[in-house]
């Protein structure tokens, strides 16, 4: 996984089978992927945007789709929720781009 703040910084990391995008961040101390509900999809605070593709990724749900739009920072058509957001079989190089708010 590689994470970008929005100041520019890079973070790689490595991603589990099974490991949402969201507990892969917490657990590398990304700054910025606050996980406020603990990934039950009952906030935004682990809102991200995609960068390139979304293909092969999980669909984006009708709950997920409805929370994205309390997001603090603005919505984009590669925005996700990253508790909600599964990288299997994980694949290399999937860039993530922080949100400059949560």
């Amino acid at each position: 996984m590689i994470y970008v703040q929005a100041n520019g910084h890079r973070q790689v990391t490595d991603i589990q089978p099974g490991e949402s995008v969201m507990s892969n961040a917490i657990a590398h101390g990304i700054e910025g992927i606050v996980g406020e509900c603990g990934g039950f999809l009952s906030c935004a605070s682990c809102h991200v945007y995609v960068v390139g593709t979304l293909d092969g990724l999980p669909p984006l749900g009708d709950l997920e789709d409805a929370m994205l739009e309390g997001t603090a920072a603005p919505r984009r058509d590669s925005s996700r929720l990253g508790c909600q957001l599964f990288i299997e079989p994980p694949r290399d190089g999937v860039e993530i781009e922080v949100p400059p708010a949560q």
